[in-house]
């Protein structure tokens, strides 16, 4: 195979006059190549095989048609009623060659950035560390694609109403809505369809007019569609994961949240140099401006209060004031929930986190409620939480003996332990345990003689515990002096009544 280069060579070098043989010496190619190829004019020769198979193109898009699709049965049809013998990977490659049953592979075009012409919306799922636990999260972003402004907020699972959450707290932060957002079509604002094609779930088409926009997904195979919020996903795997600690979701949160909208707004991009912040106050002439206040997007949940009071929510208990038991209404919004009934409300309560379960709440200032609620489950979260960070001691500890323990039993053995720590001082606990992990003890009971004997060796006192002499000026106390003297008597003839059996 000689290439065009070489063959175009050969033509002007005979053109010029040079001779067949020193042509082919030269260039070390064989005389007869030589003159075929100036016959040729130095041009590639179109040769065709003699066996191929011609098939009209209307033939095969109409059987393509009739078969609805199966090449399989094309394939049969072609031999069976054309006589057209053909190798079913030679008409596979024809019908690929038609673009048959697949979106015609077309150039994109380049759209340039308008200010105001739309945001995207996008969720990925992550593995992260928080605390010390790997915890599975999911990550919503909303990318405004003219000013490259972002909001990124993390949940532990994600649904409808948490999107319109995300989405009502991320633009009443801004201020200003684009008036399309662009969705993939796995978005859960989806319901069926693709692309143009797709039909947007009722409830969530309602939400988007309230705030100015309409969802829109983009193409099958075009994902490039919103490479804004794809690019903001890498950013976040790359630049704000690495080299940060969480103590809780609250926390990744608000690490997110000071990134995206703080560090990373005021960043210039790197091959525009745009500061998105900057360019966020230019293009704010070209967005939907959002009234101070809309009603932020809420559930409504019915629940009964239980024989102590408590009604559940999001694996919580919060308590109702009242004596009696009936069903509330609990309009449950993002952060917070109102308890109504037959229409005048109860009570309000902030939520707890979304990783907080099994907590009793109950009015902050109030005394608390004497009961607690009978489903609750009684875990040693918090007591292990504690033990743990009391010191590294204790956290080594807690792993060698809770390694063969679980269930009834680690709760159990939590707890006593727990009522120890409280009972002693840190310095004194922590030797402790130091001296049952060298023995490999696990006994709580054991553990109580080993500090009784470290404070006998040590001559240990009791701290003396220090009183504010201003308890006396505390009205309590003050009311207190002007009381009538509590009779004791009964209690001295019960004494006396002992003495002589």
């Amino acid at each position: 195979m000689i290439d065009p280069e070489k063959r175009k060579a050969i033509y002007l070098l005979n053109t010029e006059g040079m001779p067949v043989a020193e042509i082919a010496r030269s260039l070390k190619v064989d005389p007869k190549t030589v003159r075929t190829i100036i016959s040729q004019k130095g041009e590639m020769p179109n040769k065709t095989r003699s066996d191929t198979i011609h098939i009209e193109q209307q033939l095969l898009i109409d059987l393509y048609k009739k078969c609805d699709g199966f090449i399989e049965r094309v394939h049969e049809k072609l031999e069976e009623d054309h006589g057209i013998q053909i190798g079913y990977s030679t008409l596979t490659r024809k019908i690929r060659e038609l673009e048959l049953g697949q979106p015609k592979n077309e150039r994109c075009d380049q759209v340039e950035d308008q200010p105001g012409a739309e945001m995207q919306h996008d969720t990925s799922p992550y593995t992260l560390k928080i605390g010390d636990k790997k915890v599975n999260v999911v990550a919503s972003l909303l990318y405004m694609r003219y000013s490259k402004v972002r909001y990124l907020k993390f949940y532990l699972s994600f649904n409808r109403f948490k999107m319109k959450c995300f989405l009502h707290e991320a633009m009443m932060f801004w201020g200003y809505s684009a008036p399309i957002c662009i969705i993939d079509n796995t978005n859960l604002a989806r319901l069926r369809g693709l692309g143009k094609n797709a039909v947007m779930v009722p409830e969530m088409e309602y939400f988007a007019k309230h705030y100015g926009f309409k969802f829109i997904c983009h193409e099958k195979g075009h994902s490039n569609r919103k490479a804004g919020n794809e690019r903001g996903f890498f950013t976040t795997e790359t630049n704000f994961f690495p080299g940060r600690d969480y103590i809780n979701l609250s926390d990744l949160n608000q690490q997110a949240f000071q990134w995206a909208t703080v560090r990373r707004a005021n960043k210039p991009v790197s091959k525009s140099g745009l500061i998105p912040a900057r360019a966020f106050e230019y293009e704010q002439a070209y967005l939907n401006k959002l009234p101070p206040h809309i009603s932020p997007p809420y559930i409504e949940l019915s629940r009964s209060i239980d024989q102590y009071g408590y009604i559940p929510v999001n694996s919580n208990h919060y308590w109702i004031p009242g004596l009696k038991r009936f069903e509330v209404k609990v309009l449950k919004f993002q952060d917070h929930i109102k308890v109504y009934h037959k229409r005048e409300k109860l009570i309000e309560y902030e939520l707890k986190p979304e990783d907080v379960k099994n907590e009793k709440v109950y009015p902050p200032g109030g005394p608390k409620p004497r009961y607690q609620s009978n489903n609750r489950k009684k875990t040693t979260a918090v007591e292990e939480k504690k033990l743990r960070t009391a010191s590294k001691n204790i956290n080594t500890y807690l792993n060698f003996a809770l390694a063969d323990r679980a269930g009834k039993a680690k709760h159990h053995f939590i707890r006593r332990l727990y009522g120890l720590f409280t009972k002693m001082s840190l310095d004194l606990f922590d030797k402790t345990i130091i001296r049952a992990l060298r023995y490999n003890i696990k006994d709580t009971e054991t553990i109580e003689k080993i500090a009784i004997l470290l404070m006998r060796e040590s001559n240990y006192r009791i701290p003396v515990i220090d009183i504010d002499a201003e308890f006396k000026n505390r009205p309590a106390y003050i009311e207190g002096c002007f009381s009538e003297d509590v009779d004791l008597s009964i209690y001295q003839n019960f004494d006396e009544e002992e003495e002589n059996g």
